[in-house]
C-alpha cells in the first residue's frame, strides 16, 4: 500500500494550522489509502509548535519536527523530505490559499506514473501589484533561467521517492527548490488551480525574501548575470573607443577644444558606479562560493515528535 507524506513548512501559522488539518481531514485524508503529515516549525515565535503537538495529539500519523531557527522556507521543506517516509511526499502551505483537494488530484497523477507533478496557479486572487511582481518574476525566470518554468509559477509540487533522494544529494544553499524540481529534468505533469486570497493571518513573504529569490534564482541557475558583465563590458568599451577617436579626429581636423571637468566627472561617476555594481554581481558569486566551502548544512533540527517512533 503506497503512503503519501505531505510536508507543510510552517513560520508563524498558529492562526491556520488546526483548520488547516481540518480542511484536510473532512476532504483527502479519508480518501488516502495511507498517509503522514509532516509539520516542520522553521523557528516559528508564536504557538505554532504548540498547536502542531495538539494535532499530532489528535492523530498518530502526525509528525512534528522543529528546526533550532528560522532557515527559510527552502531549507524547512528539506527538512520535511528528509524526515518523512512516504513513497512520495506533496508540499502544502499552511495559509489555506490551496485547496487540500489538490494533493489529491496530484496523488492519482502520481499513481498513473508521474515522478513529478506540479500544481501550477492558473488563477491567483491577489491584489493587482502582487499579480504584477509575481508575474514578473515567472517571466524573468522563463527569459533567463529555465523556460519549462510554468506561466503562472508554483509553490506546491508532489515528488516521487526516486526524485526526494536526488534532491536531497544536491545539498544546495542559497537556492531555489522549485527550479532544483525543474533542473532535476523528470519531466512534470501540470495540474491547474485557483489560488485564493489569504484570509487570516500575515504572509510573511516579505520584500527582502522576495528580492533575495530573485538574486539566489539568477546566481543559482544561470549564465545570464556574468555574461552580462562581459558583454556590458565589451558594449563600453567600443563606444569608449570610438568617442576617444571621434574627439581627436574633431580637434584635429575642426579645432574644436576637447570639453572639460563637467563632462568627465559625469564619465568618471558613471564608470565608477558600472564597476561598482560589476563587483557587486562578482561579490554574490564570491560569497555564494564562500558558503558553500563552509558545508555548513541548510538546516538543523531541535526536536522531532513522532507518535509511531514513540510506540516503537
Amino acid at each position: 500500500m503506497s503512503r503519501i507524506s505531505i510536508i507543510v513548512p510552517v513560520y508563524y501559522n498558529a492562526d491556520t494550522l488546526m483548520l488547516l488539518y481540518e480542511d484536510m481531514k473532512n476532504k483527502i485524508l479519508g480518501k488516502l489509502p495511507d498517509y503522514e503529515i509532516v509539520f516542520v516549525d522553521d523557528g516559528s515565535g508564536d504557538d505554532s509548535w504548540e498547536i502542531m503537538n495538539e494535532i499530532r495529539a489528535l492523530d498518530e500519523k502526525v509528525k512534528c519536527v522543529r528546526l533550532s531557527k528560522n532557515f527559510g522556507e527552502h531549507a524547512a521543506i528539506l527538512a520535511g523530505l528528509s524526515h518523512c517516509t512516504g513513497d512520495c511526499a506533496v508540499t502544502k502551505q499552511a495559509d489555506l490559499q490551496e485547496d487540500s483537494e489538490l494533493i489529491l488530484r496530484m496523488y492519482e497523477s502520481w499513481e498513473k506514473g508521474n515522478k513529478v507533478v506540479i500544481a501550477v496557479r492558473e488563477e491567483r486572487d491577489d491584489s493587482a501589484i502582487k499579480k504584477f511582481f509575481a508575474n514578473l518574476y515567472y517571466l524573468i525566470v522563463r527569459k533567463f533561467i529555465d523556460r519549462n518554468m510554468p506561466v503562472g509559477g508554483f509553490d506546491c509540487y508532489l515528488l516521487d521517492r526516486q526524485v526526494i533522494k536526488v534532491l536531497m544529494m544536491l545539498d544546495e544553499k542559497n537556492s531555489s527548490l522549485s527550479l532544483q524540481v525543474l533542473w532535476v529534468g523528470f519531466r512534470p505533469d501540470l495540474i491547474y488551480f485557483h489560488r485564493k486570497d489569504r484570509e487570516i493571518g500575515k504572509s510573511r513573504w516579505t520584500l527582502a525574501k522576495k528580492f533575495k529569490l530573485v538574486v539566489d534564482s539568477m546566481m543559482s541557475f544561470s549564465y545570464f548575470p556574468v555574461r552580462f558583465m562581459s558583454f556590458l563590458g565589451f558594449v563600453f568599451s567600443i563606444i569608449s573607443f570610438v568617442w576617444i577617436i571621434g574627439v581627436i579626429i574633431e580637434r584635429i581636423v575642426v579645432g574644436t577644444p576637447i570639453a572639460g571637468w563637467a563632462s568627465l566627472m559625469c564619465l568618471v561617476l558613471f564608470s565608477a558606479g558600472l564597476i561598482m555594481l560589476m563587483l557587486g554581481i562578482l561579490g554574490e558569486y564570491i560569497w555564494r562560493t564562500l558558503d558553500a566551502s563552509r558545508n555548513r548544512p541548510p538546516f538543523l533540527v531541535d526536536t522531532v515528535n513522532d507518535s509511531r517512533r514513540e510506540d516503537k
